[in-house]
This record gives C-alpha cells, sequence and structure tokens, in this order.
C-alpha cells in the first residue's frame, strides 16, 4: 500500500491508504496477485487487467481509465509490451497520482528509452538531448541493444 496524498501546490498531505493495481499479461498478474496485491472492492472493480494477447486496444485503454478515475489507486504497473499499445493515453497522463510505472514484459525485454516517466527524469536530470543520450548509453551497457 502507498500512502494517499492529495497535491497542493508542491505538497502532498497524507490522507489514507492506496493500492497498486497492474495491467498485464496472466503469468505477471497471477504473479502479483500471489503477492497480495489483488482487491476487489464493494463495487465490483479489480485492481488488476489480464491482457492477451487477443485483447482489443480499446479494452486495455477503457481499463487504464477505470483506474486512473478510481481515487484509491496510486500506482499502476503496466506491462511495457502493452504500454506500447496504449502509449498515447499513458503520455497524455500527467498527474503524478496515480503514477504509471511500465515493467519488463516477459516477451520482450525492458527498453528504458520507452518508459515515460525515465525519460521524463533523465529529461530533468540531464536535459532532453543529453538524457535520451545516456538512456541509449545504459541500454547499450546493458547488452539491451547490439552495436
Amino acid at each position: 500500500f502507498v500512502k494517499m496524498a492529495s497535491q497542493v501546490g508542491k505538497a502532498f498531505r497524507i490522507k489514507g491508504t492506496l493500492l497498486m493495481a497492474v495491467i498485464a499479461d496472466a503469468a505477471t498478474v497471477t504473479g502479483m496477485l500471489l503477492t497480495g496485491m489483488g482487491e476487489r472492492n464493494h463495487k465490483g472493480q479489480t485492481n488488476f487487467f489480464i491482457v492477451e494477447k487477443d485483447t482489443p486496444t480499446a479494452d486495455i485503454e477503457a481499463a487504464l481509465e477505470k483506474m486512473l478515475d478510481r481515487e484509491d489507486i496510486g500506482i499502476i504497473l503496466v506491462g511495457q509490451s502493452i504500454a506500447e499499445r496504449i502509449r498515447p493515453k499513458i503520455v497524455e497522463h500527467e498527474a503524478v497520482i496515480p503514477t504509471i510505472l511500465e515493467i519488463p514484459s516477459k516477451d520482450q525485454p525492458y527498453d528504458p528509452e520507452k518508459d515515460t516517466v525515465v525519460t521524463r527524469a533523465a529529461s530533468i536530470l540531464w536535459g532532453a538531448d543529453t538524457g535520451m543520450q545516456k538512456l541509449k548509453e545504459i541500454k547499450e551497457a546493458k547488452g539491451v541493444v547490439k552495436k
């Protein structure tokens, strides 16, 4: 659980606790549920959504929108291969809470250059152009991309 906060300027006031949510493939969601993070509230809403290969993009976007609208969710974990399918929705979300974090997918390696949170952080740390170059260097050093 994450402490619930409301933004007032740049400060946050603690109000309670928030849930983590996950949108990913069945294996990833199952693993998260086994950790005890799964929840079904009194309205029947869950904090997880399983995406299969044939799941329509519109359904994934709708699941993300429902999670973004919930006041009891603070972090939404999205498998990176699924995030690629709904990238415009992720990019347009600018609120701090809930935060959308991309996680590795079982079917492809994690690419920090595609992760909106990581690219924003790199831009803040090193500047827009230098930040993207640093991410490429990190990715190459880890062997994700071969020269």
